[in-house]
């Protein structure tokens, strides 16, 4: 506490007021310490990346959809198709060219390790350009 000397007497009379001083001191050597060592607290990892002036790859004038439905089947454009002759279907609408992209769409409910099964029929039949399809979302969803 701090005390104040009135005139009249030698009496402190007892002053209740917050000596913050001390505390806005304490606050700024933190606030320092803080500055100081959040830059050292993180891993940078410098890499020189090369540029590019590629223009975006132009896009299929009929492009090979694969879909993969909720209840697991399998459609190569709107025609379903079974797994077993998944493969052989794909090089008849690809006319057996490999370098064909392959878009493969997925229902939301579809579980991952299902969407890689399909994945690995598409590397398998020997297309190794796939693209996942997803919808825009609107801004703030």
């Amino acid at each position: 506490m701090a005390g104040r000397i009135s005139e009249s007497g030698g009496d402190l009379d007892e002053n209740s007021e917050i000596n913050v001083t001390p505390f806005i001191d304490v606050m700024l050597v933190l606030l320092i310490i803080f500055m100081v060592a959040a830059p050292l607290a993180t891993v940078d990892m410098k890499v020189d990346l090369p540029q590019s002036v590629a223009k975006p790859a132009p896009r299929d004038d009929k492009p090979v959809f694969v879909t993969l439905k909720a209840d697991l089947t399998l459609a190569i454009g709107n025609d379903e198709t079974a797994r077993e002759s998944f493969a052989s279907e794909l090089n008849r609408i690809t006319n057996g060219n490999t370098e064909t992209r392959v878009l493969l769409r997925a229902d939301r409910l579809v579980d991952y390790g299902e969407l890689m099964t399909v994945m690995n029929l598409i590397q398998s039949a020997g297309y190794g350009k796939i693209a996942l399809v997803g919808l825009e979302a609107a801004p703030g969803r």
